[in-house]
């Protein structure tokens, strides 16, 4: 066997211009393949980290009846046992209260409707990265008493770092809620709906100012592992007991994850069809180097070589060449892949708006996880060592005289 593999690499370096035609058909389908899932999985994560990463965490805990009715009589006592529970589920990574309620913040000017939401500042960071969102200023801590200002509500109200802005609304069984405070930072999210109207304060300084004393509206969890999220949702339905919802990301925001399902599966059929012509450019290759060996392969079997090891040095060359090429385009693909990761392909004017509408940046950036790179190079692999049946159909069929008999 080792013999058959020596004349197989004999002939790739034989003929040098053929091989390295063939290993390019193979190596520009692994890069293509790879660019493609690379994008297709890096802008469905980005999509989804656009939903949970910057505000509403993989699931939340609210009390029963609140995503319905969300107002503050609908509120929950936090409760050490309850903390335990959320702690004792393996693969939750962390988690964070929040006091939630909507209500009008006025700078001297202009008056506008706006989410106001408590947090803890450590925890909160923990679970959303939000101090990674600090525009401008400085982030609050738990006994602060200023606030933190979305980007867009800011340019809205005209305010800047240090200006006062005063917050009205209705508290905790309708009580009337009212207060000042100074705007410590700026915070940008790549969520414009988010960006354009939230106001963030301690959570200290959200129950003073609601009057819900130790009352919280949710738990905001983030987990460890995206791909145990159902299992995580059912083991918390199950330890928790009926005063209490349990709700993931896609439960609470059914039509951004309906988007995300549709253009995923519109990409698949893009990838398909990629896939397609991966199979003509390979075949393509294939038949070049038939019609080039004819007359080799002829006097081969002329001479009294057997098909069979006819076949199996073909196959030998086939394999040689495909995993060549794969090894290469894998190699090729990774510095193209981390670049597009670190200068994501950004959407501009009408396609830019239209996600933004549905709450996502237009900034497609490519995953860089090791799985996407095997997997589309044995993808390849298989692509090219099925469509090696064709050269031994070819062989068996192949006429000895026929394929001696030199064109004109």
């Amino acid at each position: 066997m080792l013999w058959i593999v020596h004349i197989a690499l004999k002939n790739i370096g034989r003929n040098p211009s053929r091989s390295i035609i063939s290993m390019a058909s193979v190596f520009f389908a692994v890069v293509l393949s790879t660019l493609a899932g690379s994008l297709k999985e890096g802008i469905f994560n980005n999509l989804v980290n656009n939903v949970v990463g910057f505000y509403s965490g993989y699931l939340q805990i609210h009390a029963k009846g609140y995503w319905n009715e969300r107002h503050l009589d609908h509120s929950f006592k936090e409760e050490i046992g309850l903390q335990n529970k959320i702690r004792q589920q393996n693969h939750i990574a962390s988690f964070a209260p929040r006091l939630e309620s909507f209500g009008l913040v006025a700078s001297e000017k202009t008056t506008k409707g706006c989410l106001v939401v408590g947090i803890d500042p450590i925890a909160e960071h923990n679970a959303t990265q939000i101090k990674n969102k600090l525009k401008q200023g400085n982030f609050i801590s738990s006994n602060d008493t200023a606030v933190l200002c979305t980007e867009g509500l800011a340019a809205r109200l005209n305010i800047k770092i240090g200006d006062t802005i005063y917050v009205i609304g209705q508290g905790f069984h309708g009580s009337t809620a009212a207060g000042k405070y100074p705007v410590k930072g700026i915070l940008h999210f790549g969520a414009p709906q988010l960006n354009n109207q939230a106001l963030f304060m301690p959570i200290a300084a959200a129950k003073n100012l609601f009057g819900t004393e130790n009352r919280i509206t949710a738990y905001v969890i983030q987990i460890k592992r995206p791909d145990q999220l159902e299992a995580i949702t059912q083991s918390l339905r199950k330890d928790l007991d009926t005063r209490y919802e349990i709700m993931n990301w896609g439960e609470m925001m059914p039509d951004i994850k309906q988007h995300i399902e549709t253009d995923s599966n519109n990409m698949k059929y893009v990838q398909g069809i990629l896939y397609l012509l991966i199979c003509f450019g390979i075949f393509g290759t294939l038949i070049m180097m038939m019609m080039e060996r004819r007359y080799e392969m002829g006097m081969l079997i002329a001479i009294g070589m057997k098909k069979s090891a006819l076949i199996l040095m073909v196959i030998a060359e086939s394999i040689l060449t495909v995993m060549s090429g794969c090894v290469l385009g894998i190699l090729g693909s990774i510095p193209l892949i981390q670049y597009l990761h670190r200068y994501p392909l950004k959407m501009k004017e009408t396609t830019a708006k239209a996600y933004e509408e549905f709450g996502f940046e237009a900034v497609f950036p490519t995953a860089t996880d090791a799985r996407i790179f095997w997997e589309q190079g044995i993808a390849v692999l298989m692509i090219g060592i099925v469509l090696s049946l064709y050269p031994i159909l070819q062989i068996i069929r192949l006429n000895p005289v026929e394929a001696l008999k030199k064109s004109k």
